[in-house]
This record gives structure tokens, C-alpha cells and sequence, in this order.
């Protein structure tokens, strides 16, 4: 699947983007992996940590198509990572946020169907499901249209979409931020004591991409098993001694996260480790059932099934909780 391609990650010096180069390097024998993001001083520091030959770094903004059409020249695979993700951030900002996360989007689907990319797949989030701030409402759009996009392009590109939740120990994220000393150990601000998340390590979405690349036909939704846990009994876990000061929810944040909601759920299929969202429409001729497969793997979703941070059956102990952040 991936020897001997060329893989281009946009947002390539984040979190997932750094932690999924790795992955390929140390399970694949990959022909180029190239690194696309606006951060020189990211890529160099990249660069010095990863000293190998098969990573190339490409300095661009998703929302410069021109650039995009040079740096896709030649392209297997394209994984979308690129995205502006603080909630509060976005909300004082909007326009910014659409201008990155719909219209850069736009242009990585415009780019890589002129390139002749084969495969392209998009990094979302829970937040685009049901979404109330405007971070879920880009990504709901860049779903949206990435899926779409399989109309219009030649059965040569076809285009895919990821979906997960919070991210243990990415940059900035919370159990970022204790690790490096940024919460009191004595007291902590949590919004709600019955706050739900769903949880992914690095890993496991690393995973959950090659399975989604390895398994695209064109238009799905790949969304994965993952455990929860109440904010608060986090805290608890990673920081037992502090006091936990409620102070309610802030604007765009939701109490509990979804992942796959009702709706989705009537169009959907389960497998052992992941749900599949397939598309409402047919990009296809009516000869060509492409999903049937994941009919004959899966098994259909129960009426009004919806996969939410609060009625999950996985969650996480608190000794589990310290392991992966010990990790």
C-alpha cells in the first residue's frame, strides 16, 4: 500500500502529522514522504528529528491553490490534516477558519483531482457531528464536500474522510498542557463534572488512517471504537490532589461529543474495530456496488443507533488514563 509511493501530509509538522511520518517510516518502505505546512521553523525542527532522506518539506498554505497543483505533482497518496482547531479561537476569528478548513480543503479536492492523485483522505473530527461551534461546522463542510467531491472527480482520485475525538497528548491538547506544568496540581477550572470525551492515541489513529487508505472505494466516513471519560475523572486521574472548580460551559462547547449520530446511523455499517459511514448517493454506475463489501464484513446499524461520549459501552479507568499519558 504504501512502499515505494510518495505521500504528501498537509499540516505535516502537527501532532498526528509528525506522529503518522514515523508510522510509515518505521512499517513501510515509502519512496517520499512530503511534508506540507506554512511553519518553517516546524520543518526544521522536523527535519532535525527525523534526519531522513525520504522526507521532503514543502513550505504552503492550503488556501494557495497554485501552490497545492506543484506540490501534489507526482502524488499517491494526499492525507489532509491541515485544519484551524481551537474552538474559542475560531469563534473570534470565523472567517479564517472557512478560509483554512472549507476553501483550503477546496482547493487540496481541486488540486489532487488535476494532479491525478489516487487517494486522498481527510482528517475530521467529533465535533463536525451535530456540530454548535464553528470549528465543527468547517469540518462538517470539508466532509461534505470532500465526499462529494467523488461525483466530479475520475474514478482514477477518489476521496475518503476520517473521524475521531480527542487526541491523548497532541500539542496543545489538554493532557498536552499538564504535562508540561500549564495546570496548578492544587486546583483546576473544569466546565462540567459530567462532561464526556471520547479518547485516541496518536497510535490508534495512525491506525485508523491505513485502514481507511487501505479499504477506500470513494465517499466514506471512517469512524473508530474508541473509549470515554468524564473531564472530571480525568483530572482525577492525571492530577488526584487538585481541588475541581466548576465554571460552566464555555460558548461552542458541547457537554457530550457524538461521533456517529441517528441520522448517519440509517446509512452506516459495523465492523470489529470501526464504524463506516457510507454516502447517501451513488457516484457510480448502478453495475458497480463498490460498498458491498462492507455489507458482507459488517452488519447494519440497529434503528436510532447514535455513537455519543456519554452512552458508550468502552471507558476509560483512571489507571488506564495514566498509563496512556505516562505513554
Amino acid at each position: 500500500m504504501f512502499d515505494g509511493k510518495t505521500i504528501l501530509i498537509t499540516g505535516g509538522t502537527g501532532s498526528f502529522g509528525r506522529t503518522f511520518t514515523k508510522y510509515l517510516l518505521d512499517n513501510f518502505n515509502p519512496k517520499k514522504i512530503i511534508i506540507f505546512s506554512r511553519d518553517e521553523f516546524k520543518q526544521h525542527q522536523m527535519n532535525m528529528d527525523f534526519n531522513d532522506q525520504r522526507i521532503r518539506f514543502f513550505i504552503g498554505d492550503v488556501r494557495d491553490l497554485s501552490r497545492l497543483q506543484r506540490a501534489l505533482k507526482g502524488v499517491d497518496i494526499v492525507i489532509h490534516a491541515s485544519a484551524l482547531k481551537q474552538v474559542p479561537a475560531m469563534e473570534y476569528n470565523p472567517f479564517e477558519a472557512i478560509k483554512t478548513n472549507v476553501l483550503g480543503s477546496q482547493n487540496v479536492i481541486e488540486a489532487a483531482i488535476d494532479q491525478q492523485v489516487p487517494k486522498v483522505l481527510l482528517i475530521s473530527t467529533d465535533k463536525a457531528a451535530h456540530p454548535i461551534n464553528l470549528y465543527g461546522a468547517t469540518k462538517l463542510s470539508a466532509e461534505k464536500i470532500f465526499i462529494a467531491s467523488n461525483s466530479y472527480a475520475p474514478k482514477k482520485t477518489v476521496f475518503a474522510a476520517v473521524r475521531y475525538g480527542n487526541v491523548i497528548g497532541s500539542r496543545g491538547s489538554v493532557i498536552d498542557l499538564i504535562k508540561r506544568g500549564e495546570f496548578s496540581s492544587e486546583a483546576v477550572k473544569i466546565t462540567d463534572p459530567e462532561m464526556t470525551r471520547f479518547w485516541i492515541t496518536l497510535r490508534q489513529a495512525c491506525e485508523l488512517v491505513v485502514f481507511a487508505l487501505e479499504n477506500m472505494e470513494g465517499g466514506e466516513i471512517f469512524v473508530p471504537k474508541i473509549p470515554s471519560m468524564k473531564i472530571a475523572d480525568m483530572f482525577k486521574a492525571v492530577l488526584p490532589k487538585a481541588k475541581q472548580e466548576v465554571i460552566g460551559i464555555r460558548p461552542g462547547e458541547k457537554l457530550h461529543e457524538a461521533l456517529l449520530t441517528q441520522d448517519e446511523a440509517r446509512h452506516s455499517v459495523e465492523l470489529e474495530k470501526y464504524f463506516v459511514i457510507l454516502p447517501e448517493f451513488h457516484f457510480f454506475s448502478k453495475d458497480e456496488d463498490l460498498y458491498a463489501k462492507y455489507y458482507d464484513s459488517g452488519k447494519k446499524l440497529e434503528p436510532n443507533f447514535q455513537y455519543t461520549s456519554d452512552k458508550n459501552h468502552d471507558w476509560l479507568t483512571d489507571e488506564q488514563m495514566k498509563d496512556l499519558v505516562k505513554n
